[in-house]
C-alpha cells in the first residue's frame, strides 16, 4: 500500500513529509538526506502480514539512524531484516560494518541501535516484527548480526522476501497472509540460531523449521525443470522417504504442491502486460513445464480455462473475474 510519494508534494515539503512517514510507520529515528539542497525523491510503501510489517523504500540517497535513545522515545522493541534490491546499502552496528547488495541482507535490533544508508538511487525492502515474536534471547539476536554471511538460511530468506515484495498487494490481502508471516518468522529464527546458538538449540530449531526451509528452497528453485524430490532431499541432508513423510505431516503432497505453485506463477505471467510479447510455451517453460500439452491440461484442470483462454479473458476484466479454480491440485 502506498504511504507516500514525494512526487505528489511541493519540493519544499518533501523532506519533512518523508521523515514524518518514516517515524509514523517504523518508530523514532533520525533521517538525513544525501543531497537535500537538490531535492529528494522518495516512494514509501507498507504492507501488513499479520504481526509482520513489510516496507519498500525507493528513491534518492539517505541515512537512517536509530539509537538506544530513540528507542526510549517509543514503545517499539523490534527486529528488522533489511535488503537492498537496487543500489548498495551500508549497515553499521556497534563497530560492525557491512555492505548490503542485491545478494545480501542485514539484521537490525532496534533497541541496540544501528545505521542504514545508501547513495544515489536505491530500493530497500525490509520487514519489522516485535522481538518477542521470535522467542529468542535478545543477546542471541544481537550476536547474530555480524555473522549472517555464514548462514545457509540467508539465501532462502532473501528469496522469500523478494517473493513477498513482488506480489505484496495481492498476498497481504490474501487469507493466507498470517501463514506467510509465520513462515517468515520461522525462517528468521532459523537464520539467527544457525549462526548464534549452541548445538542443541540449532538442532532443535532446524528440526522445527525443516518443512518451512524445504518449501522456501522449492520456491527459490521453482523455475528449474531439474527440481526433483531427490535434489530437494539432498539439499537438506534427508532421505527422499523422510521428505515425503515431512510433507504428509504438513498436510501437502509434494509434487502437487510444486505443480500448483508453478501454475500460479505461469498464470500471473500470462496475464501480466510486461509478458504479453512472450509465447505461452516460453512462459510455461520458464516455470519448469517442459511438456506444453501437460502444462495446458493441468492449467485447464485447475483454472477452468486453457492458457490461451486465460490470457484472452484476462484482458476483459468483467469476464476474467468469473474464472475460478475448479479444485485444488
Amino acid at each position: 500500500m502506498l504511504v507516500l510519494d514525494t512526487e505528489d508534494l511541493p519540493a519544499a515539503d518533501r523532506i519533512e513529509a518523508f521523515h514524518a512517514a518514516a517515524v509514523g510507520e517504523s518508530g523514532s529515528c533520525t533521517v538525513e538526506q544525501e543531497h537535500p539542497e537538490a531535492g529528494i525523491r522518495k516512494k514509501l510503501e507498507v504492507w501488513t502480514f499479520g504481526p509482520l510489517t513489510l516496507f519498500s523504500t525507493r528513491g534518492s540517497g539517505m541515512r537512517v539512524r536509530r539509537t538506544p535513545r530513540h528507542a526510549r522515545f517509543d514503545s517499539m522493541n523490534t527486529v528488522s531484516i533489511i535488503t537492498q534490491s537496487e543500489g548498495t546499502g551500508a549497515f553499521t552496528w556497534n563497530g560492525h560494518q557491512q555492505h548490503v547488495g542485491p545478494d545480501g541482507l542485514a539484521l537490525a535490533h532496534k533497541t541496540a541501535g544501528y545505521e542504514y544508508a545508501w547513495s544515489g538511487t536505491g530500493l530497500s525492502v525490509a520487514y519489522m516484527v516485535d522481538t518477542e515474536r521470535l522467542g529468542l534471547p535478545e543477546e542471541q539476536i544481537r550476536s547474530a548480526i555480524p555473522l549472517l554471511h555464514h548462514s545457509a538460511v540467508a539465501p532462502l530468506l532473501l528469496h522469500h522476501i523478494r517473493a513477498l515484495h513482488h506480489r505484496a498487494d495481492q498476498l497481504s490481502a490474501d487469507p493466507g497472509a498470517e501463514a506467510l508471516a509465520s513462515a517468515t518468522l520461522e525462517l528468521t529464527r532459523a537464520l539467527i540460531v544457525s549462526v548464534a546458538a549452541g548445538e542443541s538449540t540449532r538442532r532443535q530449531v532446524a528440526e522445527d523449521t525443516l518443512l518451512t526451509r524445504v518449501l522456501a528452497y522449492i520456491r527459490a528453485h521453482l523455475t528449474d525443470p531439474g527440481l526433483t524430490p531427490h535434489r530437494i532431499a539432498a539439499a537438506h541432508n534427508i532421505s527422499v522417504r523422510t521428505l515425503y513423510r515431512l510433507c504428509e505431516q504438513g498436510g501437502l503432497g509434494l509434487e502437487k504442491w510444486i505443480v500448483r505453485r508453478r501454475l500460479e506463477g505461469a498464470r500471473h505471467d500470462l496475464a501480466a502486460p510486461e509478458h504479453a510479447h512472450r509465447t505461452i510455451e516460453a512462459i510455461a517453460r520458464s516455470w519448469g513445464f517442459t511438456n506444453p500439452a501437460y502444462f495446458s491440461r493441468r492449467f485447464r484442470q485447475t483454472y477452468g480455462a486453457t492458457p490461451r483462454e486465460w490470457r484472452r479473458l484476462h484482458r476483459l476484466p468483467h469476464v476474467a473475474r468469473d474464472v475460478r479454480p475448479r479444485r485444488p491440485v
